[in-house]
């Protein structure tokens, strides 16, 4: 470990976890640009998934020291349960409330209040079903999930349910690989015991903001154009 961060865990008492976290997350902020700029998956943006990957971990709060898919999944049960039932209700509320004139944040207001309800309800019935683990999730990260319908039922007005579905999907899959980083105990070693190797994350960023090629998702939608032209 780092003098300078065992000086701030031991010597200044900030916790090993946050300051993680705080380190960490340039790297996953620029991995979903990664994404963005040469995978060409969209999401919701940048901000959505980096928020999602963080709320994934606070609900596991779990380590691995390789990439186990399966473990992770089943670590992320509950996290992923809502996450579904966020989506689920926001699109059925968009049809609901299609037939109601209403403004558009009074709609978003009555979609919340039934969205919190829903998450409510998944956390009585994973009790009743004596899941225990629904009952220990904190209440923030079950906040952020339920706010980020908003950004859903806005996609989904602006683009149509399809292009709002690829894109949840799209943010799903983008913020599981943000908490594989989070969650990863080898890069957690590796930036405690060169911290500040983390503002290479800077250059990289300069160079995908150059970025001119093609990306992947253009290779494989236009390949049939391309290869008439070779």
């Amino acid at each position: 470990m780092s003098p300078w961060i065992n000086s701030m865990i031991v010597g200044l008492g900030i916790p090993d976890q946050t300051i993680a976290l705080l380190l960490i997350f340039p790297l996953v902020a620029t991995l979903i640009a990664f994404f963005r700029q040469v995978i060409g998956v969209k999401a919701f943006g940048i901000y959505t998934p980096s928020i999602i990957a963080l709320v994934f971990f606070m609900i596991s709060d779990a380590r691995y020291e390789g990439f186990d898919l399966w473990a992770m999944f089943y670590d992320l049960r509950y996290g992923i349960a809502i996450y579904i039932a966020v989506i689920a209700i926001g699109m059925g509320m968009r049809v609901v409330l299609k037939k109601v004139r209403l403004l558009y944040l009074p709609r978003v207001a009555i979609t919340m209040t039934l969205l919190s309800f829903t998450v409510l309800g998944i956390l009585a019935l994973g009790a009743a079903l004596q899941r225990t683990g629904f009952a220990t999730v904190y209440v923030f990260p079950l906040i952020v999930l339920v706010v980020i319908a908003e950004k859903f039922v806005a996609v989904q007005i602006e683009k149509g349910t399809k292009t709002a579905l690829l894109l949840a999907l799209e943010t799903f899959v983008v913020a599981l690989c943000g908490y594989a980083l989070l969650s990863s105990q080898t890069v957690q070693n590796v930036v405690f015991a060169h911290p500040f190797s983390v503002l290479l994350v800077i250059p990289v960023n300069v160079l995908l903001g150059k970025w001119t090629g093609l990306r992947v998702a253009e290779y494989i939608r236009f390949r049939d154009v391309l290869t008439r032209m070779k």
